[in-house]
């Protein structure tokens, strides 16, 4: 998995009454893109040090 900071992280709910959330990658931390990726969630502004798993999907920014 390879992001940039402004792409968007989609990460699907694993289970039943998990919606999806999406986050905005803050920073990367990887190299070349690779993860751990601060983050801040869309849905209540949560900042984190994420390393996703295979239930997440990298929106690229359109902008660059």
């Amino acid at each position: 998995m390879q992001a940039s900071v402004g792409d968007r992280l989609l990460v699907h709910g694993r289970t039943v009454g998990r919606h999806d959330r999406t986050a905005q990658v803050l920073e990367v931390k990887g190299e070349n893109g690779a993860p751990p990726y601060k983050v801040r969630f869309d849905d209540d502004g949560h900042e984190a040090l994420m390393s996703p798993g295979p239930d997440t999907v990298v929106r690229h920014d359109e902008q660059r």
